[in-house]
């Protein structure tokens, strides 16, 4: 079926750690803007893997949310990165795991995907290849990185968190974008969902999907691809693979939320957490802020 070239979907999300007990009216606030700002990158003829990588950068650099600048030290006192970005159409993807601080690891994630010859690099490794490409890194961690309760995450309890963006631009191609500072205090090396492609982040012809939660469980379901499968291989709708995708990390024992959007411009994003970070925006829909409401 041929779609119009003014079709275009995109959801964003902030993580699934939300606490009913938090006010998150900058957090919303952003979102709005945010939401906003890549209605206009897709209307203006961006492409979505663009607009993903852009939105997601802005998320990072808001210290509003568990990635970027608003990321916890690990157990050793150091903030390591993951981040992942795939386009649909060609499946090309990159990832950095592990990496200690990246400015924007969205964007060395993008860099490796756009240098071809691997998919992850992690810790040093990942480190002296944005480095190789002229990216920015923290100097002053110290200065940089703000109060995990800016964000709302004031205890072990709140301590997970991710940002992801997803788009089908007016072309038709799909693009998906996540990015973690991880769990709160987690062992060095720690690595979750969120740079592993399939698990945390996919995109294909089909559908572009980012998950945020308990990446362990994440990635035992393989639940980001799984999306995908159960649409392709078993004919299901976007809600139908979606909700039964985070049945199985239920199932697994753990919690969380994503955030898709199919090849018709459709979009889902449930969650199985007491809340859940998001704005959508269609050429269907007005931009739509949530947090605690049902999808």
């Amino acid at each position: 079926m041929d779609l119009s070239p003014m079709t275009y979907a995109l959801v964003v999300h902030g993580g699934a750690g939300a606490d009913p007990a938090i006010d998150y009216r900058e957090q919303e606030a952003h979102l709005r803007a945010l939401i906003s700002d890549g209605q206009d990158r897709l209307l203006s003829g961006e492409s979505a893997l663009e607009t993903v990588v852009a939105l997601v950068k802005a998320m990072e650099a808001s210290g509003l949310y568990v990635a970027g600048k608003g990321s916890s030290p690990n157990a050793d006192g150091v903030v390591e990165l993951d981040a992942s970005v795939m386009e649909g159409s060609s499946r090309k993807a990159g990832a950095v795991a592990a990496a200690p601080h990246l400015l924007h690891p969205v964007e060395a994630a993008r860099q490796v995907m756009e240098d071809g010859r691997q998919v992850m690099l992690a810790g040093a490794g990942a480190s002296a290849f944005a480095r190789a490409k002229g990216l920015e890194f923290v100097n002053d961690p110290d200065a940089y990185y703000v109060d995990h309760v800016k964000h709302g995450s004031k205890n072990a309890a709140s301590a997970h968190g991710t940002v992801g963006a997803v788009a089908r631009d007016g072309n038709g191609n799909l693009a998906s974008a996540t990015s973690t500072g991880g769990t709160f205090f987690k062992t060095a090396g720690r690595v979750g969902d969120t740079p592993i492609i399939g698990a945390g982040t996919w995109a294909d012809d089909t559908v572009a999907v980012s998950c945020t939660g308990l990446g362990e469980f994440f990635i035992r379901a393989g639940a980001a691809q799984d999306v995908s499968a159960r649409m392709r291989y078993g004919g299901a709708s976007l809600r139908e693979a979606t909700a039964a995708t985070l049945a199985e990390v239920k199932r697994l024992g753990g919690d969380g939320g994503l955030i898709a959007v199919d090849r018709m411009g459709n979009i889902a994003m449930p969650y199985n957490s007491k809340g859940m970070k998001r704005a959508t925006v269609s050429d269907r829909t007005s931009p739509v802020v949530r947090i605690f409401e049902p999808e």
